[in-house]
């Protein structure tokens, strides 16, 4: 391989601390292997350009460059080639692709988020020449940044709606299953260890003495607990902890959820729940509004509540799998559904360079520690954190109910939050004996940008995932976190 020369142009050489400007450069031309070199490499290194998602035809790169005029070549195949369609000129290393950049980076549409390999952030700023990624498709040039028009939503969102307000929760309920609960006067050890063993993440309890159900225990309560116990303040030992009551744990913490009663009292000992009646726009509201993974199905035949029933433990994802089973041969019905993710207002993505109100994803590397990684689940209020490497590559997911593995042979008293790295957590729950249970299935749901929404509907309508990973293809960059509660919010409106 051999470059078109060696010498530095002067505008590459640019200013000391001079504002660095993100830009793509696009090759639509085809090819196996394509890389990009110019007067910002010293003609000597040769960055490799990626396939546009997509757009197999079309590759792309993004550099960080100062300020002035540079030139730049393209390498495809073994040969040395420059685009037509860009400014150029004739010099010593025959024709060559020229730009000009301003100190003043153009943003480009949000959708439109590339990366280098060795950047943290999304480069979203280009050149005046590219504010419109190249998408070539049977000869044709799509724009990207073209979004689903408001009336297509207020049909589809229309359409579910009634759906959902015609249908109760006994369509919840399947043929045949098990719900576990748990008496709150069991050891909050054993509990745990029930969980894990059931491969389940949430369990309803019950009090023998008011004979209702008057709570949930969680992997958060796990986590908590573990925190705690962590705390060199703690009042709360090892010990302890193998004859602590749940009901002494909640009483403790205030964690008994509660009901209000038509005053705004707090309803002492009641628990979120919902009925077989509840339509299941109801329940979804009830689980959005409270905050809760799931919300049991209770049915009593008195009054008063007495000699209740514990039917099902609803959730996002059933809900879901409900309006996927009914929309699945009906999608035209749902303009919506076909729509890629990228034009649809939902989820929360890398922020932009540049923008202020974009919140930050919460990814940890594999080597960051286990107390890390709970405080960012409690402080950040997400079910999973993606894991990534150094070039924000998705490794793994690091989820509240992977917390419960730890329940296992009592390894929570033989580790230190702040000494076991997540990398290390993981491995402790993925022994061949781990139950085939909620935290050892759906791990690292993914998908692109320019996947439907249907399709990430259909993953997080299995059982166990609560979120889906938007990533870069080929590099598996994470761009984006889709959520259950983000879709459910935005097919309600």
């Amino acid at each position: 391989m051999f470059a078109p020369g060696t010498e530095v142009s002067q505008e590459a050489a640019g200013v000391a601390g001079a504002m660095l400007v993100p830009t793509r450069f696009v090759w639509p031309y085809g090819g196996r292997r394509v890389f990009l070199t110019g007067s910002f490499t010293r003609w000597s290194e040769y960055l490799p350009m990626s396939p546009v998602e997509g757009c197999p035809r079309v590759f792309q790169v993004i550099c960080s460059l100062a300020p002035g005029l540079h030139q730049y070549k393209f390498y495809v195949d073994g040969e040395w080639k420059h685009d037509e369609s860009q400014p150029s000129v004739t010099g010593n290393y025959g024709i060559v692709n020229t730009i000009y950049l301003t100190r003043e980076p153009n943003p480009l549409p949000p959708l439109l988020s590339p990366r280098t390999p060795n950047s943290r952030m999304s480069m979203d700023v280009d050149n005046e020449a590219f504010q419109h990624v190249v998408a070539v498709s049977d000869g044709t040039v799509q724009d990207a940044a073209i979004r689903i028009s408001e009336a297509d939503i207020k049909i589809s969102r229309h359409r579910i709606s009634g759906f959902l307000s015609a249908h109760t929760a006994y369509d919840l309920l399947p043929e045949s299953g098990k719900v576990v609960a748990l008496d709150v006067n069991l050891p909050v050890k054993q509990a745990f260890h029930i969980l894990y063993e059931q491969g389940i993440s949430v369990a309803p309890l019950w009090d023998s003495l008011s004979g209702r159900f008057v709570g949930v225990l969680s992997a958060l309560d796990f986590i908590l607990i573990l925190r705690e116990l962590g705390n060199h303040g703690s009042n709360l030992t090892e010990e302890e902890l193998e004859t602590h009551t749940i009901s002494a744990w909640k009483e403790g913490k205030h964690q008994i959820y509660r009901q209000l009663d038509e005053h705004g009292r707090p309803v002492q000992g009641c628990i979120i729940h919902a009925g077989p009646y509840d339509s299941l726009k109801d329940v979804a509201l009830k689980i959005l509004q409270n905050k809760v993974s799931t919300v049991p199905i209770i049915h009593s035949t008195d009054q008063d509540g007495s000699f209740p029933q514990l039917l099902h433990l609803a959730s996002l994802s059933g809900i879901l799998q409900c309006i996927c089973r009914h929309f699945r041969h009906s999608s035209s019905s749902l303009p919506i559904l076909q729509q890629p993710i990228c034009k649809i207002p939902l989820g929360t993505w890398v922020p932009r360079i540049g923008d202020q109100s974009g919140r930050p994803l919460a990814m940890l590397r594999p080597n960051a520690s286990l107390s890390l990684a709970l405080s960012l689940l409690v402080q950040a209020e997400v079910s999973s954190i993606p894991i990534v490497d150094d070039n924000d590559s998705l490794v793994d997911t690091y989820s509240r109910s992977d917390i419960t593995a730890l329940a296992k042979d009592r390894i929570y008293a033989q580790i230190h939050l702040d000494e076991i790295s997540i990398h290390q957590a993981l491995q402790l729950g993925q022994d061949a004996n781990s139950p085939n249970g909620f935290f050892n299935g759906q791990r690292c749901q993914m998908c692109l940008r320019t996947d439907p929404l249907q399709k990430v509907m259909e993953k997080l309508a299995n059982p166990g995932v609560r979120r889906v990973i938007i990533v870069e293809a080929g590099s598996k960059r994470v761009e984006g976190i889709i959520s259950l509660s983000d879709v459910i919010r935005f097919l309600l409106g």
